[in-house]
């Protein structure tokens, strides 16, 4: 999506016709940046707090430290946003964690929403 912007210059300020001053506009696209959404990871009773910390390793590059701080969010909250990203991104962690989850046999839920 691309918004115009007028932009406005000024010419003619020397010319002998009958103007003194001419105003051009010009119109310029500005792109909108996109939608970013949040990447949901929800607790259960079933999957291995290893398993959902091997997770957010894995597909979200995070470290040791950080995945077992967001794995323990998940298990005292029930929810803890894993990463925000674009509408593509966002949707191929979602797949990827998922279909890792259930190669695995978990019932890990990963889900997405527009931030």
């Amino acid at each position: 999506m691309s918004a115009h912007v007028p932009i406005i210059t000024m010419s003619g300020a020397n010319d002998d016709d009958d103007a003194d001053s001419a105003v051009v506009t010009k119109t310029r696209a500005r792109t909108k940046r996109p939608p970013l959404y949040k990447v949901l990871l929800l607790n259960d009773d079933y999957t291995p707090m290893e398993f959902v910390v091997a997770v957010l390793e894995r597909f979200f590059g995070m470290s040791h430290a950080q995945a077992f701080e967001i794995m323990l969010t998940v298990h005292k909250k029930g929810v803890a946003v894993v990463g925000v990203f674009s509408h593509e991104i966002a949707e191929t962690k979602v797949a990827q964690v998922m279909d890792f989850a259930r190669r695995h046999q978990h019932p890990l839920q990963c889900t997405m929403e527009k931030e």
